[in-house]
């Protein structure tokens, strides 16, 4: 019997009976692991520390855990869980309710006038949602997009369309439900009663009638008698009279349920017994996880290089996004500076304006409304005012686009001045994480030079043969993956063998035909506005520049490359052009009185276009030779991979069709550690195309 890994609508509503016993606790931190792992660590009065973990994945769960069960916290938190503080803590736990039936916990927070929801959907690929107090999502884990309901952020949480609760219906109805059946009595109750299988099965013994019964056999007599255990089944939930069990087959979990259950005890499994459902949840799913884990385990005790690399590039990706911040917000600072200096006569009057109200006693209000009556007049000082805050003694101007906050009690130098400490004290910062940035880069060395000389060390010579292995069937896939200095960029290598490398960026574009346009190179671009620098490379760096002639196939694909990246994928279309030019054709000097943005170039002479390019990508698994994801046109990707996804505009956000691809290829591959070292969503998005995309024949 396989171990249940998700918890059914009945387990949920006892749930939420136990939960409720924590109203109050204050919330301390939140922490998200990988991509579907929640952990809010509380306080409770009564009960001390309280552990709640929501899990959203392959494993569907909610539970108080016990502390030694809690993973220890993940490294730097991502922008979900930094989210999630901000919002909740310190904040009280209001309470959880389920949605109907459904298996949808809602978690309530309040902090002030502050509300918060966290929502749980423990169904279908799992998700979760924070909401606003107006039921607004501020960010989900999945953005989802149907027909029927949307979760993105900025929208109005949506429900599922509602089931029928078996909990709370009366008989009449119940009757209605099991009459327009055309199968058995345990079927109709799973389906259209909404309970599942077991829990049907469960009822029907409780109630003492022919599972396999064909409804138009049954009469009132069974229908009274099962719907009068459900009666009883909801009496229990909602009393929170439960006695817990974990169900063991040959030693291991196989079920936790809020209360012994006749069908397992028919199925003679073991049982132990636990003083609460949350407690038989906790111990069922560390047994859970740990017995996965030693099944899996493949006696190798060579270090997770691969993960401690992608981590500290996480790292230092991360630290360059805040060194970039910084150097924006320093910039900013030092504009607003300047354009006080610029607008100085402006300036000056509406500070004069406001401090000498301010000391003949004119209330803040009055000011602000007779600054609105000037601005109405088409007064320029009033008319720059767009902002007063009594609280800090600030006004807050429009001056040419740009706002400024000054300080009434402050002349235009002074608040000049602030705002240049200001930037000074940002770039300090700055300084601080570059030399963390040094720091980690040192230690990513490390772990790379402690991996060489491992492999080193294990290599005893004898290579796998590559020929006739079926990877997707094989239980332990070496990871063979080698650096390489194009990985930055979006590439390819074509189904003739030669690179092609594209930028993510306007500075990615600029370096490529700074960097690594060589003369025999070709330059392509889509036809659209919005799209990479293509080059199309003659030869590898190690290896010398010489004329090459381009094979037909390879200059289509490139072409088809430069299409599918650009704005044509964005905009939903299925189809571009592109063009091909030489290196000596490219120029960052415009024509006289013209401007050039970041990235761009001027194109002169004669262009070869491609006509109708497709826009469509394949990203695949290769394993042979080195392991990785792959990703690019078709005709290119397919030879290479032991398994492809072939991708076209769609209607699913980057990310979301990121992990789409990554569960598809789960579902192909026996190497689960395999497939989330080389080809974690993270790196599959790396070859998606900015904009929606669609999973074809999948």
């Amino acid at each position: 019997m396989d171990p249940k890994q998700e918890l059914s609508s009945v387990d949920l509503a006892a749930l939420v009976t136990e939960l409720n016993r924590y109203e109050g606790a204050k919330v301390d931190k939140a922490y998200l692991y990988g991509e579907d792992l929640l952990r809010l660590r509380m306080r409770d009065f009564d009960r001390g520390r309280v552990e709640l973990l929501v899990e959203v994945g392959d494993v569907k769960r909610a539970h108080v855990a016990a502390p030694e069960h809690v993973p220890d916290a993940p490294g730097r938190p991502p922008n979900f869980a930094m989210m999630l503080r901000n919002r909740i803590a310190n904040a009280d736990f209001v309470g959880v309710e389920q949605f109907e039936f459904d298996r949808i916990l809602v978690f309530e927070f309040e902090r002030g006038d502050e509300r918060t929801k966290v929502v749980a959907e423990l169904f279908g690929q799992g998700n979760i949602a924070v909401l606003d107090g107006t039921d607004e999502v501020v960010r989900s884990l999945e953005t989802v997009r149907l027909k029927s309901r949307t979760v993105a952020p900025g929208a109005q949480y949506e429900f599922p369309s509602s089931r029928l609760n078996p909990l709370t219906v009366g008989f009449d109805t119940f009757r209605r439900q099991m009459d327009d059946s055309d199968t058995d009595v345990v079927r109709t109750l799973a389906t259209q009663l909404n309970l599942g299988g077991l829990y049907a099965e469960e009822l029907c013994t409780r109630a003492g009638v022919e599972k396999t019964l064909a409804i138009d056999e049954a009469g009132e007599a069974e229908y009274r008698a099962v719907h009068d255990a459900i009666a009883d089944l909801a009496s229990q939930l909602r009393s929170g009279d439960f006695d817990p069990r974990v169900y063991l087959e040959d030693d291991r979990v196989v079920d936790a349920t809020p209360f012994p259950l006749r069908e397992r005890e028919r199925q003679e499994l073991n049982e132990e017994a636990h003083d609460t459902f949350n407690e038989a949840l906790d111990a069922y799913f560390y047994r859970v996880q740990f017995e996965t884990e030693e099944e899996t385990e493949s006696g190798d005790d060579r270090p997770d290089f691969e993960e401690e690399i992608a981590k500290q590039k996480r790292i230092i990706e991360q630290q360059e996004g805040a060194i970039e911040g910084f150097e924006e917000q320093a910039d900013a600072e030092r504009e607003k500076a300047e354009t006080l200096y610029a607008r100085y006569d402006l300036v000056d009057e509406v500070l004069s304006t406001v401090r000498a109200a301010r000391e003949q006693g004119v209330p803040w209000n009055d000011i602000e409304e007779k600054l609105g009556a000037g601005a109405d007049q088409g007064i320029p000082a009033a008319e720059a005012v767009v902002g007063v805050d009594a609280a800090e003694g600030t006004v807050t101007l429009d001056l040419d686009g740009t706002r400024v906050t000054v300080d009434v009690s402050m002349g235009v130098e002074k608040n000049a001045d602030r705002l240049y400490t200001e930037a000074k004290r940002i770039e300090e910062k700055k300084e601080g994480a570059l030399a963390a940035i040094e720091d980690t880069r040192e230690e990513l060395a490390a772990v790379k030079k402690r991996r060489d000389a491992w492999e080193a060390d294990d290599d005893d010579g004898e290579e796998d043969d590559d020929e006739d292995v079926d990877w997707l069937s094989r239980q332990s896939i070496p990871i063979r993956q080698p650096e390489h200095w194009y990985e930055r960029f979006r590439w390819f290598e074509t189904s003739d063998g030669f690179l092609v490398i594209g930028g993510r960026n306007a500075d990615q574009n600029e370096d490529l035909v700074k960097k690594y346009l060589s003369k025999h190179d070709r330059f392509l671009h889509a036809q659209a506005h919005g799209g990479p620098v293509t080059v199309l490379k003659a030869s590898r760096p190690s290896e010398p520049s010489n004329p090459v002639d381009f094979p037909e196939s390879t200059l289509r694909e490139a072409a088809q490359f430069a299409v599918a990246y650009s704005s044509v994928w964005k905009d939903g279309r299925h189809a571009g052009d592109a063009y091909m030019v030489t290196p000596d054709q490219v120029s960052k000097t415009p024509e006289s009185g013209e401007y050039l943005e970041k990235g761009g170039f001027v194109i002169r002479g004669d262009r070869t276009y491609f006509r109708d390019c497709e826009a469509r990508l394949a990203v695949g698994i290769r394993c042979e030779g080195e392991t990785r994801v792959v990703g690019g046109p078709p005709s290119a990707i397919e030879p290479q991979a032991v398994t492809t996804i072939t991708l076209e505009p769609g209607r699913y956000a980057q990310n979301d069709a990121a992990k789409m691809c990554y569960r598809e290829f789960k579902e192909r591959f026996a190497d689960q550690s395999f497939l989330r070292k080389v080809a974690s969503p993270d790196r599959i998005q790396e070859f998606l195309p900015p904009g929606g995309s669609e999973l074809r024949d999948v």
